[in-house]
């Protein structure tokens, strides 16, 4: 059957970059999103997010006629779900977004179509996706009662795209295809091969939903033991930075750079929904993330105990009169992303317990997000630079990188980064 509309729900950074992608095959999308804001921008021929050409590839979307964005679902041939799935209580995975997709999208569902469930989720979610459509469609047969005869065919393929290069990755990236059935799998697949150029590797929907949690947890697992390393050799007085060089000239060793955390909304989440299905036997899973949740309260003491240490030397002054500015929000360089950012809690944290000024300085934002909204003073570079008494280096923007380590001269650098301690 041939796939004349899809629908995409959710048009945040990964579903409005597949949905331009599908469109800019020649093939009707219907985005779906709650935010009329997103809504009204897309149907511009504008974008409301930052990602490398893809505003180019909306406004032709647009413009051709191929894609068109709307607050109330319509009737499609295949249903992409990309919806936040965020935390509720104690990293108890919350899966009212994909819920509310399930009864907005199950009105306009008729026999033949195919639903996926793109959204990172914890396993037996796509499950749920297929209960929760067959408890409002009565009328229409689903995968978990009629197996390859049922009319809906459910599937989860998970995205595995970096900030800043997800177009290109959409198209040349491998694609896991976990289908509830193997039909499901087979139209799945035959979906994505209208522009993945990577192979679609067929498994079932569980292994699917695994293996995204998978792939983000082996990376956070790495990444706290660079966090860890590097408060052990801040201890010991050993640069760890160096230490991370020389190690890795051992052909068999890789050890990856630490910094003040992990954010983002795949890594510092993704690892929880494995320990909120087993947490018994979660146990490295977990200590990582505690690990790496932990290291932003490590470079807040590191803040305090330069304020400390400024104060001693300049006995006239007070905590008022030391400025700290701290340079960088998104959860990695060179995008405007600031979901799960260490950076901002951090920030945020610094801005309520410290008596002076707190500066941001984030190039890739125009405001600073709510959380940030009081106490905290959004600079420019060269303004904080003149102003501040504490550089707190939090991302490694390009812009800051070719700052010269002398325009830090004046002030007193805290780099988790080691973009000049490398």
């Amino acid at each position: 059957m041939v796939f004349k509309t899809i629908s995409v729900i959710g048009l945040g950074y990964i579903g409005l970059p597949t949905a331009a992608v599908f469109a800019s095959r020649k093939i009707k999308v219907v985005g779906v999103d709650v935010n009329q804001f997103a809504v009204d921008t897309i149907n511009k021929g504008e974008i409301h997010i930052v990602e490398p050409d893809l505003d180019i590839v909306v406004h032709a979307a647009v413009t051709e006629g191929y894609l068109r964005a709307t607050v109330v679902p319509e009737a499609a041939d295949a249903f992409l779900i990309a919806v936040p799935t965020p935390f509720k209580g104690d990293h108890d995975p919350d899966l009212s977004y994909i819920q509310s997709a399930c009864e907005a999208i199950a009105p306009v569902l008729k026999a033949g179509d195919l639903v996926i469930l793109e959204s990172t989720s914890p396993v037996g979610a796509t499950e749920q996706v297929s209960q929760w459509l067959a408890e409002i469609r009565t009328d229409l047969t689903f995968p978990q009662t009629h197996g390859d005869s049922s009319d809906i065919r459910v599937a989860h393929c998970p995205e595995r795209v970096l900030p800043g290069h997800v177009l290109r990755e959409l198209v040349q990236n491998d694609r896991v295809i976990g289908g509830m059935t193997a039909k499901c799998s087979e139209r799945a697949t035959a979906l994505y091969k209208i522009f993945v150029e990577g192979e679609c590797v067929v498994t079932n929907a569980r292994t699917a939903e695994m293996c995204k949690l998978t792939e983000n947890s082996f990376r956070d697992v790495n990444i706290a033991f660079a966090n860890e390393l590097s408060m052990i050799c801040d201890k010991l007085e050993i640069n760890v930075w160096e230490l991370i060089r020389l190690a890795n000239r051992h052909p068999r060793v890789n050890i990856l750079q630490p910094g003040p955390g992990v954010g983002g909304h795949c890594i510092a989440v993704d690892p929880w929904f494995i320990v909120s299905k087993t947490p018994a036997e979660a146990r490295i899973i977990r200590c990582a993330r505690e690990v790496n949740d932990s290291k932003p309260e490590w470079v807040i003491d590191k803040v305090k105990l330069a304020v400390a240490e400024h104060l001693q030397a300049n006995p006239e002054k007070t905590a008022r009169d030391v400025t700290v500015a701290c340079f960088g929000l998104a959860f990695k360089p060179d995008i405007d992303d600031l979901r799960e950012s260490p950076a901002v809690a951090i920030t945020q944290r610094i801005a309520q317990s410290h008596p002076g000024r707190v500066f941001a300085v984030e190039p890739n934002i125009s405001e600073l997000p709510i959380a940030l909204s009081e106490g905290v003073e959004f600079k420019t570079i060269d303004g904080a630079l003149s102003e501040a008494t504490i550089a707190l280096v939090l991302v490694d923007h390009k812009e800051f990188k070719t700052l010269p380590l002398t325009h830090f001269d004046r002030l007193d650098l805290i780099d988790t980064r080691g973009v000049w301690g490398k």
